[in-house]
């Protein structure tokens, strides 16, 4: 049974250990016996029955004795022919066993010897490894005594030898540093303040970069005594700062004062410097104020100065650190030089802080309300370039200086805006409304009030003050002035440049020339009316130029009655004056943002003004909105209710009784304007003041439109809350102006046609003829007549003042509906008609529309419809006129009610006729 737990082993591959070998090796050589035992007939039933037949106990792997369990399971009467009977039976089983083992051995054998030459192979190479690590240590032995211990000995030696070279140099720098401390201690005795303050930083700089030696500590309680001592002389250099801003402040105002007191009297020198500025007079305030900006920009040069030198040598040093090869105490040093850049930083805000203070304090000291316009706007310059210098000096943005002048804008531009308006009422109450010439490239923009606008500056400077550079960098006041000048001085130098005669570059040379751009039409310049011929042209001198013919005006298109090519602007001395106070108004506004809105709330009562005055004396009549024609739109009566409310003053004498908030509310507003007597607008001749009407109207239109133009500027500054305002005002008022030319022009077309004698005329015809008329009648040839004479006095008009062509269509289609609906209400007037009769107005009709078309070039003509669906219903049968009746309520009760009375008897009778004045009954209920 050995053999058996052995072969067992060896079939579950069980690697054998070199002392196994031998073992393995003499079980080979029982192969033949195993193969015998295979070559032996067998039943594979019967032997596998052996197998399981055999004990549990010989399976096991524990270690047991086979012949002491044998011997133990005999009985105590031994029988032998049971023994040999178990005998046999165990020999069996081992035989069974034995050739079962030998089938698995013959069955592995292939793996075992693959196997086998595996380990083979292993154990070579482990040999090889072994020769291979002997030599290699072997080696390194030999690299370890021939080089490496020589070699690390030769770089221990250097590195000490740097040690040693650096140690030296600390000791000299040690050496240097015991002796600057006496040379700081000369230099502050010296005042020598700049090189004490380099000497100090060098110095501990060096002491920070060697604080591991015990040798420095006492130098470093030195240097920081010495810093302390910096630091001192650092605030008495504010204090002096101070201290000269205050004397230098107190001297410049105590010169003026005394020399407008024209005595030496020493008792302004005991005041105050806040009661000091209030003896400042008017006429050397500005003065005054000019060298007191002067003298505070030496003081804040100085100090710029002193920062600059600091930076200067920062950014030397900085550079000088960087390029060395010794690193250390960078953060100490950074921290030093942050240190006094904070300090001179702080100063700044303070120096700045007395600058505001102080000329806030002569600000207020006067009440400049009292001052010129150009004057204030020079102080406001002034101010306005001192918060430029504030902001580059210490990016301060100068709220005690602009809630100074604010306070003194508001109450100047209250004062100034009310003088303007009672000055625009008078204008308009004296204005005679002719046309004021201006060439036919005037812009708002050749005016001095809008020069600022030409070019791109700093809020501060005119154009004319403007600085030539041709470098895109931005260079600031302290680095164009630090050299030498004053940027003051360019304020007084330029005051008086902008006196400029404004018409000198917006009208004309001569009397004949502005006479010249509305009396004839030409393709190069203005030809005046007298010299219908040749002309030198007046702006290159060319040779003379013949004249457009007679022929070539005639040939022009009737509706536009544009004498000049050029379509020079119209407007009058009265809108040239709202133009300036408006160029004025942005004026005050650019130069003092905060502002805005005020000035531009501002801005917009002098076009309001405007706007209601000539809707006043030219556009007011209640018998307009009885036409129903929309003359006048909701958006325009909204807006002149709106316009009345809030600035006209409708009372004539002020209420003894009245409130104070009242009475304030009405100093707010303005007292309604009335027309000149000089205008007359009742004579038939001048087609009713025409020519008066189209320069007011106009004008307004052309105001309108520089407005429109100005909108980007006024919405750049305009505060963001405050923006709905502005949109307001020009959605709802600056375009409504075109639409006061309907009800201005309306009331001309009214007169200039004798529409009452049309209708006496249209009564006299009889309409109920029997036969088809082929002749028009008289009252077409007389309507035509009127037609024909409006348009010679229209020509007539038209050579005083050009008539755009918009005005003039406007004008012919006023006419022409206001010609229809008298035809139609001379046909409502009817009180029998014929078939017959209702051709007859149709051949009137279609008569005078064919000569109209020659007249005029309007098209469609208005209201063509209007007429034509009118004497078409006369034919509806009595279901569709009853339709009729209610989808065309653009007609008048009295009309539709003939309409239906007429056609009584033709084909409508008397049942029909109830039912359709019951419709028309029903539609001019909601009108009641």
């Amino acid at each position: 049974m050995v053999v058996l737990s052995d072969l067992l082993i060896l079939c579950g591959r069980v690697y054998p250990r070199g002392s196994d070998m031998q073992k393995i090796k003499s079980l080979m050589t029982r192969q033949e016996e195993f193969r015998e035992l295979r070559e032996q007939p067998s039943d594979p039933q019967a032997e596998q029955e052996l197998i399981n037949s055999i004990e549990q106990v010989y399976f096991s792997t524990d270690s047991f004795d086979i012949v002491r369990y044998e011997l133990e399971k005999l009985p105590p009467v031994l029988n032998l022919q049971e023994l040999e009977e178990y005998r046999d039976k165990l020999k069996q089983q081992q035989a069974a066993v034995s050739k079962k083992v030998a089938d698995l051995i013959l069955e592995k054998q292939p793996a075992y010897v693959k196997e086998l030459e595996r380990v083979t192979s292993l154990q070579t190479g482990l040999q090889l490894a072994a020769v291979i690590c002997t030599n290699g240590r072997r080696h390194l032995n030999i690299a370890k005594e021939g080089f490496t211990q020589a070699s690390l000995g030769l770089l221990a030696n250097q590195r000490k030898r740097q040690l040693l070279i650096g140690l030296l140099k600390s000791l000299r720098t040690i050496k240097t540093l015991q002796r600057t401390d006496v040379r700081l201690s000369e230099m502050l005795e010296e005042e020598d303040y700049p090189g004490a303050i380099q000497l100090c930083l060098e110095c501990q700089k060096a002491a920070s970069t060697f604080k591991h030696y015990s040798c420095i500590s006492e130098l470093n309680s030195k240097l920081q005594d010495t810093l302390e001592q910096i630091e001192t002389a650092m605030d008495q250099l504010h204090m002096h700062f101070t201290q000269a801003i205050h004397n230098t402040v107190f001297q410049v105002v105590l010169g003026y004062v005394e020399l407008c007191a024209g005595n030496t009297d020493t008792k302004f020198q005991k005041l105050q410097y806040k009661d000091l500025c209030t003896h400042v007079t008017p006429d050397s305030y500005i003065p005054c104020l000019a060298d007191l900006c002067k003298a505070l920009w030496e003081v804040m040069l100085s100090y710029y100065r002193t920062m600059e030198w600091h930076e200067k040598h920062d950014n030397e040093d900085t550079t000088s650190a960087s390029e060395g090869s010794n690193m250390m105490g960078t953060e100490e040093t950074n921290f030093d030089r942050g240190y006094i850049k904070k300090k001179l930083e702080h100063g700044l805000t303070r120096i700045w802080q007395d600058v505001q203070l102080k000329v806030k304090t002569y600000l207020l000291g006067t009440d400049l309300s009292i001052f010129k316009y150009d004057d204030f706007i020079f102080v406001l310059d002034i101010i306005s370039r001192l918060m430029q210098v504030g902001e580059e000096f210490c990016g301060s943005k100068s709220e005690v200086l602009q809630d100074s002048i604010r306070k003194q804008s508001v109450n100047y531009f209250k004062n100034y805006h009310r003088t303007r308006l009672d000055e625009l009422r008078m204008f308009l109450e004296n204005e005679t409304w002719e046309l004021c010439p201006v060439k036919s490239n005037f812009s708002i923009l050749q005016l001095h009030e809008f020069k600022f606008m030409e070019q791109s500056r700093s809020p501060s400077v005119s154009p004319s003050k403007q600085p030539s550079s041709t470098s895109s960098k931005t260079v600031t006041l302290f680095e164009q002035y630090c050299s030498g000048g004053n940027p003051f001085e360019i304020q007084a130098n330029h005051k008086d440049e902008e006196t400029e005669d404004v018409l000198a570059s917006n009208g004309y040379e001569s009397d004949e020339q502005e006479k010249s751009a509305y009396q004839e039409y030409d393709s190069d310049s203005d030809v005046p009316e007298e010299l219908k011929r040749d002309y030198v042209d007046e702006q290159t001198g060319d040779a003379p130029v013949k004249s457009v013919s007679r022929e070539t005006l005639k040939s022009r298109k009737k509706s536009d009655y544009s004498l000049n090519k050029v379509n020079a602007p119209i407007l009058t001395n009265t809108t040239l004056n709202v133009i300036r106070l408006v160029g004025k108004y942005m004026q005050m506004m650019n130069i003092l943002k905060p502002i805005a809105f005020d000035v531009i709330h501002f801005m917009s009562q002098l076009f309001d003004y405007y706007l209601y005055a000539i809707y006043t004396f030219f556009g007011r009549n209640d018998s307009l909105e009885s036409t129903g024609l929309g003359l006048s739109s909701s958006r325009l009566r909204t807006t002149l209710n709106r316009i009345q409310e809030s600035l006209i003053d409708m009372e004539v004498s002020a209420d003894p009784t009245a409130t104070l908030t009242a009475a304030e509310e009405r100093k707010e507003k303005v007292p309604s304007p009335h027309l000149s007597h000089l205008v007359v607008l009742t004579s038939g001749d001048t087609l009713y003041g025409l020519a008066e009407r189209v320069v007011a109207t106009e004008s307004l239109v052309f105001l309108a439109e520089q407005f429109e133009f100005l909108q980007p500027h006024l919405d750049a500054v305009m505060p963001a809350v405050k923006k709905p305002f502005l949109q307001q005002f020009y959605s709802q008022t600056v375009s409504t102006a075109s639409e006061l030319r309907k009800p201005i022009y309306w009331i001309v077309a009214g007169k200039a046609i004798d529409y009452e004698q049309m209708l006496l005329l249209m009564a006299n015809v009889k309409w109920d003829v029997k036969e088809i008329m082929s002749q028009h009648n008289i009252y077409v040839d007389a309507l035509l007549k009127e037609f024909e004479q409006f348009n010679m006095r229209l020509n007539e008009v038209s050579k005083k003042v050009r008539i755009p062509l918009p005005v003039s269509n406007i004008l012919w289609e006023h006419c022409i509906r206001l010609a229809n609906r008298t035809i139609v209400e001379g046909y409502a007037n009817v009180k029998k008609c014929s078939n017959e009769g209702r051709a007859l107005m149709q051949l009137d009709f279609q008569q005078f529309l064919m000569k109209l078309e020659k007249l005029t070039d309007i098209r469609p003509i208005p209201d063509k419809e209007f007429v034509e669906t009118y004497i078409k219903a006369y034919y509806l049968t009595e279901n569709d006129m009853e339709r009729w009746i209610k989808e065309h309520r653009e007609y008048s009760t009295k009309q539709l009610i003939n309409l239906v009375n007429v056609c009584l008897g033709s084909h409508i009778n008397k049942k029909a006729r109830q039912k359709l004045l019951s419709a028309v009954d029903d539609i001019d209920r909601p009108k009641r």
